[in-house]
């Protein structure tokens, strides 16, 4: 038995416009799904997408707190020139600068709309073939802490597993990276982007949550009420849903 992400959940104030952000940012299409925007590649729905990690966009009364947020998207390039032409699209679209300690860094870092922060990356090899998502990073503590629980609960292998950094990518060695960085910063705010999973065809979505919570999962009351998903913790607290097949 094992997960696998299927998207990155962004809360929102005002989804339909922070979808459309999104997928003016990523060249895909933004799809009504009434409650929340979708956001994935153009050609029509589909859910849940072989390839790539979607963003579903999802509403909240609450804006964003000036905490930096511990989840964020790498965007990838292939050129110096794809990166700067990337960029000013990206503030032309309503992203601005934003500082959060980087100092003199090779990346640009931004936040969307709605004060999400996200980074530009300079062009590297290793994410030449992700499209344009390059990884979903995470701030932690213990990199190797997170290996070990997220390297059992999803089928992704794992591509450097360090101190200070851990990498997976899908079996098929498609789509973005996950990466587990560590950062000084500990968790104070509810996060406010987080990955949502999905058991395969066959696979029972309370044995996947069970098996979660024997590796180290803790529930988490949301106030969501009775819902087809799951919500939990991780052991350094990164939020995130197992969802129910349907």
């Amino acid at each position: 038995m094992a997960l696998r992400p299927v998207h990155l959940n962004i809360k929102a104030v005002d989804p339909p416009a922070l979808g459309r952000f999104w997928a003016e940012a990523l060249g895909w299409s933004a799809y009504d799904r009434g409650v929340t925007a979708y956001v994935g590649p153009g050609g029509g729905f589909v859910w849940p997408d072989p390839v790539v990690l979607g963003i579903d966009v999802v509403p909240v009364p609450e804006r964003k707190s000036a905490v930096k947020n511990r989840m964020h998207l790498d965007l990838a390039t292939a050129s110096a020139a794809h990166q700067s032409e990337l960029v000013d699209r990206l503030r032309a679209l309503g992203a601005t600068p934003v500082d959060v300690g980087q100092g003199d860094v090779p990346w640009t870092v931004l936040a969307d709309p709605e004060g999400n922060e996200f980074c530009v990356l300079e062009p590297r090899e290793i994410y030449q073939d992700t499209g344009p998502i390059a990884a979903v990073v995470v701030d932690c503590a213990d990199p190797r802490g997170m290996a070990r629980f997220w390297g059992e609960a999803l089928d992704w292998k794992p591509h450097e597993v360090a101190d200070g950094h851990a990498a997976f990518r899908s079996a098929e060695g498609v789509g973005p990276y996950l990466e587990f960085l560590r950062t000084p910063d500990v968790k104070t705010a509810p996060d406010r982007v987080h990955l949502d999973l999905l058991p395969y065809p066959g696979d029972d979505a309370a044995a996947e949550v069970a098996r979660l919570r024997a590796l180290g999962a803790t529930d988490l009351d949301l106030g969501q009420g009775d819902v087809p998903w799951t919500c939990l913790t991780d052991p350094e607290e990164h939020e995130f849903c197992v969802l129910a097949l349907h």
